[in-house]
């Protein structure tokens, strides 16, 4: 399943808001430096889902707020 997901980095709080049926909004607490962020938001998503981290993938917004990733049960 391929998921959206608009990144909100830097945040006090860590959440994720479902916004359609495969759209989510994910706040974390790490800076976008060195792909931090996209671990915390692979890290957030696989809690979710209930998954391994391992079965995430970043397809597409390696440096862009607004990021696909394809999860795999």
């Amino acid at each position: 399943m391929k998921v959206s997901v608009k990144v909100k980095a830097n945040t006090s709080q860590e959440r994720i808001e479902k916004i359609g049926d495969t759209n989510f909004i994910v706040w974390i607490r790490e800076k976008p430096v060195e792909g931090k962020a996209n671990e915390a938001v692979i890290k957030a998503l696989a809690e979710y889902f209930g998954v391994a981290k391992s079965n995430i993938a970043l397809i597409k917004g390696q440096a862009s707020k607004q990021k696909i990733f394809e999860i795999n049960d």
